[in-house]
């Protein structure tokens, strides 16, 4: 089994991401795109991690194309849509895969049991969610038609 905590990955800014560093704090991890009927949920993920991001809640986005071509953009262009649509504050991991043989390595962990030692999960489309605990525990996946503003994740969030 892996350690949640073992990933490096890369931001949307080119800059090394150390999981390392969510150690104590829940996460909410998130398959992003710009042009998905789902994407106005960056505005309440927005909303979630103002009211409850910091030393022990964070959200993660991972901006991916696998959905109907929704994510076609740079890295740059993600960013600058990002912030100037719903002015994005969480972090936000490059582009990658989340489904298939080029599944970047975190998805590889929220999708299989054998790797994460709770549950197989499986990404259907953009904007579905995971979460996991405070101590690198997969907790619970929630389909891309489940706001990030309904009570189960606020609870999440809030630690409740």
């Amino acid at each position: 089994m892996d350690s949640f905590y073992s990933f490096e990955m890369t931001t949307l800014d080119g800059e090394p991401f150390n999981f390392e560093q969510l150690k104590g704090k829940r996460v909410l991890i998130v398959n992003t795109a710009s042009e998905c009927g789902y994407t106005p949920q960056y505005a309440q993920l927005q909303e979630l991690y103002e009211e409850y991001g910091g030393e022990k809640f964070t959200i993660i986005g991972f901006p991916a194309n696998n959905f109907g071509s929704q994510e076609p953009g740079s890295d740059e262009q993600i960013a600058t849509f990002c912030q100037k649509n719903y002015g994005v504050s969480f972090p936000m991991m490059s582009k990658s895969s989340v489904v298939g043989e080029d599944m970047n390595p975190v998805y590889r962990w929220l999708t299989s049991a054998s790797a994460n030692g709770v549950s197989d999960g499986e990404v259907k489309w953009n904007f579905h969610k995971f979460t996991i605990d405070e101590n690198g525990v997969w907790t619970a996946e929630y389909p891309s038609s489940v706001s990030p503003l309904d009570n189960a994740i606020i609870d999440f969030a809030s630690g409740k």
